[in-house]
């Protein structure tokens, strides 16, 4: 039986239209929609709100019990229970039955935990998306509002076979932004663990030798002398203050204005801060792409694409312009408002709004900055490492010439 659905689209030049058509469901009004190549903004039912709107836009409530719940899982073990859950749906195994399966062979105890109560609940009568919601250190909230389009639409299979898609892509970004950062921050400690050792178990020792030559030291031979005596007396006090330090940041990035703060320092941070930028981008583009090739409307998507964003300045430039888009302006207006778009991504959104191809161009738009993220991993590497050397050369020559430096001017005074 047709249902009655209101909605709000965007025509192929930019123009907002508002209407209703008739339709079986409301991913076929969705589809519908497209067809006349308007891009979905919200569609609801006659009867109320959208579908879309209050189970997919909502924002999940964080005071709710179940948001302590223990299981959770590595994005690998998402990526192998979502494809398997694919091939069996679409070998004809009903879902209560692959669930079970799936729960009993999973391998680590807290996902297995999370995965039994989801068979729970399904075997009680409960929608699948419902269950996973229950578990959101397994199940994010774009994987929830995915498995939410694919029953509304009826092709949940095909819409876990691109979850799983977009799992591995977010999982190869990860491990991109981890082995860039992995390098130096080792080679960091190892610096400083070096220059630590010689400041204070070796340079303290040249001082009975440095009082027998009576000489002038030299003013860097003082100053490594003094700072040596110094870390070795309050070395208890340098370790506690950075103890302290760390715990300092860590509250203030808890604030709602220390962690906008430090998100927007991590994007103009020298080095790593275009790095930061393109990872964000690539985000963005891929979760929207996939949950606007899903049917999802464009303001659900926004909404989880906004809670998803991993940057909080992002985040509030999304928000933005989903209000904005809300009153009837474009989506590409918006975003070009903003420098963290460069104009090639808000120019390929704009063809994509007109043409409505818009989920196309975001796959695009996700496959460049992936393209893009490996390359600048690669750069940076090769980069780090020489300058990593410096800096150890630069500190450890420093010690070292230091220490003989009044050794060598003893030796002038004696050759005279």
């Amino acid at each position: 039986m047709a249902t009655t659905f209101t909605y709000t689209a965007k025509d192929v030049s930019g123009k907002t239209i508002s209407g209703t058509l008739k339709a079986p469901s409301e991913s076929e009004a969705v589809l519908e929609l497209r067809k006349k190549n308007l891009v979905p903004v919200s569609v609801k039912s006659g009867g109320g709100g959208s579908l879309f709107a209050r189970s997919l836009g909502g924002k999940r409530d964080k005071t709710a019990g179940w948001r302590k719940a223990k299981p959770k899982a590595a994005l690998q073990e998402i990526v192998l229970f979502t494809r398997q859950l694919a091939t069996m749906l679409s070998a004809g195994i009903p879902m209560l039955e692959a669930l079970e399966i799936l729960a009993e062979q999973a391998e680590t105890p807290g996902f297995k935990r999370g995965l039994m109560g989801v068979v729970d609940e399904v075997r009680s009568g409960g929608d699948l998306s419902v269950a996973c919601s229950r578990y959101p250190k397994c199940f994010s909230d774009i994987y929830v509002s995915m498995i939410k389009a694919g029953e509304v639409s009826g092709q949940i299979d095909t819409i876990l076979e691109r979850l799983a898609e977009y799992v591995e892509a977010a999982q190869h970004l990860k491990q991109e932004i981890k082995s860039a950062m992995t390098y130096p921050v080792v080679s960091l400690i190892l610096v400083i663990g070096i220059a630590g050792f010689l400041m204070i178990g070796i340079v303290p020792q040249f001082k009975p030798v440095f009082e027998s030559l009576d000489v002038e030291l030299p003013g860097l031979t003082v100053a490594v002398m003094d700072t040596a005596f110094f870390l070795k007396a309050y070395w208890y006090l340098m370790i506690a203050g950075g103890i302290a330090a760390s715990f300092g940041i860590v509250a203030w990035k808890k604030t709602e204005k220390g962690a906008y703060a430090w998100d927007a320092m991590m994007l103009r941070v020298p080095v790593f801060g275009p790095l930061f930028k393109k990872v964000a981008l690539a985000r963005f583009a891929r979760t929207f792409a996939t949950l606007v090739k899903s049917g999802v409307p464009i303001l659900a998507s926004l909404e989880i694409v906004s809670e998803t964003a991993g940057n909080r300045v992002l985040t509030a430039v999304i928000d933005k312009a989903r209000y904005n888009v809300q009153q009837g302006d474009t989506l590409s207006e918006q975003l070009a408002q903003s420098p963290i778009f460069p104009p090639m991504v808000t120019k390929m959104i704009s063809i994509g709004e007109r043409s409505g191809s818009l989920e196309t161009l975001l796959e695009k738009i996700a496959s460049f900055y992936d393209e893009q993220v490996s390359a600048e991993v690669k750069s940076l590497t090769s980069l780090i490492e020489p300058i990593m050397i410096a800096i150890m050369g630069f500190l450890v020559g420093g010690i070292v010439l230091a220490v003989f430096l009044p050794i060598f001017k003893l030796q002038a005074a004696l050759s005279k």
